[in-house]
C-alpha cells in the first residue's frame, strides 16, 4: 500500500502520495494539489521543493556525501579523469576502454571552432568579462553547428561537440582579452593538458606540461561536474523544458552560474583576500567583523547552503591545494593570507559551532590562482567543469515523459482591480 500524507484544509482533507528515493529520501507528491484544492505551495528559493526525479547525482548535506551515478566523488577524484567522469554523468555508466577511446576521438575531432567565430571574439570590448563572452558564444554555436537533435546519434554529436569546443572557446576568450595569438588544440594532448596549453602557450615561451598541474585541473573539474538541482542546473532544466536546443539551455546555465553567490564564489574569495591584503592584512579584524551581526561584511568561501558539515569536495581540494603549493613553490601574499585565514576559522568556536568550514570555493580559488588562471576566468573554469552535469540533466529531462514546461506559481500581493485613469485627470490630481 502506498503511503500518503494528509492535508486538512477548510474542513476537507486530501491524501498526497509519498515518494521515496533510492537513498531513503522522502517527498510529498503535490502534483494534484492545486487541481483538487485550489492551493499552491510557497517556498522561497525552492529550498524544500523537489522539481524532478533524477538518477544522476546524490548528495546528503548533513552527512557530507556526494556521488555521481552512485560512485563517491572521492573515488572519482582519486582514480578517474574528467573525460571519463563526463562520460559517466552523460551516459549513466563508466565507459569500457573501447567506448572511452571512441569518446576521446570524437572530442579531438570536434575541438576546433569555426574560423568565422573569431570575428565575434575580436569585436568584443577588451574589458568584457569572459563569462559574458562564453555564454553568448555557446548560444551562437547553434548558428554555426545546427542540429535537429531528433535522433540519439544527433544528440550525442551535439554533446561531444559542445564538450570539446567549450575549452577551446574559453581559451580563445582569454587569448583575445590579452591581445595574444590564438593557440589551437593538439590531438596528442589530454583534455586538461590541451586546455592549459591553449591558455598559456606563446611563441616566446612554449608552455611546459606539468602532470601535477594537469591532475589538479582534472580534480577541480571532476569536483565541479555536477551538484544536484542547484541554481544553474535548475536554469538549464527550466529553459530546456521549453524544448530549446542544447546550446541555448547551456547558455542559460552559464549566465546563472556567473553570480557571486553561485559560480562566482571562488572569484569572490580571491577578491576578498586582495581587499584584506590591500588594507594591511589584519585578519583578526576581518574575522571580528564577520562575527558582528550588524556588519554587512562576510568571509567568502566559508559555509555552504546545502552542506551542514565539511564539504566533501573541500577535503579533496584542500589536499590538492597543499600539494600544488608545495610543488610549485609559489611566493604569493594572498596564498599566505588564505592559509592563515583557514587556520583561524578551523580553530574558532564561532565558525566550528555554525559549521562554517572552508568550502570548495575557498580552496579552488587558491588552486586556480596557483596554476596561473586569471581571477576573471575562475567562473569560466567552473562552467567547463559543470558542463557534463548540465548536459546529463538536460538529457534526463527531455527523456522523462513526466517532465513538463516549467511554470512556477506565485501568490499575488499587489493592488486589487484598479480602474485606468486618463493622463489629463492624473495630471490634474497632481496639480
Amino acid at each position: 500500500m502506498t503511503e500518503h500524507a494528509k492535508l486538512v484544509y477548510n474542513g476537507n482533507s486530501i491524501d498526497l502520495p509519498l515518494v521515496e528515493g533510492s537513498e531513503g529520501e522522502m517527498a510529498i507528491d503535490i502534483t494534484k494539489l492545486r487541481s483538487e484544492t485550489g492551493l499552491v505551495t510557497l517556498d522561497y528559493g525552492f529550498a524544500n521543493t523537489g522539481s524532478c526525479l533524477s538518477e544522476i547525482t546524490f548528495m546528503d548535506g548533513e552527512k557530507g556525501i556526494l556521488r555521481y551515478r552512485g560512485i563517491p566523488v572521492e573515488q572519482l577524484a582519486e582514480h578517474s579523469t574528467f573525460k571519463e567522469t563526463s562520460y559517466l554523468l552523460i551516459n549513466g555508466c563508466l565507459p569500457s576502454q573501447e567506448e572511452l577511446t571512441e569518446f576521446s576521438v570524437l572530442l579531438n575531432d570536434h575541438s576546433l571552432v569555426h574560423e568565422d567565430m573569431q570575428i565575434f571574439y575580436a569585436n568584443y570590448p577588451r574589458q568584457s568579462h569572459p563569462m559574458g563572452i562564453l555564454s553568448s558564444m555557446v548560444n551562437a554555436l547553434r548558428s554555426f553547428y545546427p542540429a535537429l537533435q531528433i535522433t540519439e546519434e544527433e544528440i550525442n554529436m551535439t554533446v561531444t561537440r559542445l564538450l570539446s569546443k567549450i575549452r577551446t572557446m574559453a581559451a580563445m576568450s582569454y587569448k583575445f582579452s590579452r591581445g595574444h595569438k590564438v593557440v589551437y588544440p593538439r590531438p596528442d594532448l589530454s583534455y586538461c593538458a590541451n586546455f592549459l596549453n591553449m591558455m598559456f602557450d606563446t611563441p616566446v615561451k612554449p608552455y611546459e606540461i606539468d602532470e601535477d598541474v594537469v591532475q589538479a585541473l582534472n580534480v577541480f573539474w571532476i569536483l565541479h561536474a555536477d551538484h544536484e538541482q542547484n541554481c544553474s542546473t535548475s536554469a538549464v532544466r527550466i529553459v530546456g523544458s521549453g524544448r530549446v536546443n542544447l546550446y541555448a539551455a547551456i547558455s542559460a546555465g552559464i549566465a546563472a552560474l556567473w553570480g557571486p553567490l553561485h559560480g562566482g564564489a571562488n572569484q569572490a574569495v580571491i577578491e576578498m583576500l586582495m581587499d584584506i591584503h590591500a588594507s594591511g592584512g589584519d585578519l583578526k579584524t576581518m574575522v571580528k567583523r564577520a562575527k558582528d551581526p550588524n556588519d554587512p561584511f562576510r568571509l567568502m568561501g566559508f559555509g555552504h547552503r546545502v552542506y551542514k558539515t565539511y564539504d566533501p569536495r573541500a577535503k579533496i581540494m584542500k589536499a590538492m591545494c597543499d600539494k600544488i603549493l608545495k610543488k610549485l613553490k609559489i611566493v604569493d601574499p594572498l596564498l599566505d593570507l588564505a592559509k592563515r585565514l583557514e587556520e583561524i576559522a578551523l580553530s574558532d568556536a564561532y565558525f566550528v559551532d555554525r559549521n562554517l568550514y572552508p568550502n570548495i570555493d575557498f580552496y579552488s580559488g587558491i588552486v586556480l590562482r596557483a596554476i596561473g588562471i586569471p581571477t576573471n576566468m575562475f567562473t569560466v573554469m567552473f562552467a567547463i567543469g559543470r558542463l557534463p552535469g548540465w548536459i546529463a540533466q538536460w538529457k534526463e529531462s527531455i527523456d522523462d515523459p513526466r517532465w513538463k514546461l516549467s511554470r512556477p506559481r506565485q501568490i499575488y500581493t499587489g493592488p486589487k482591480q484598479t480602474d485606468y485613469v486618463p493622463i489629463k485627470k492624473r495630471d490634474a490630481r497632481k496639480n
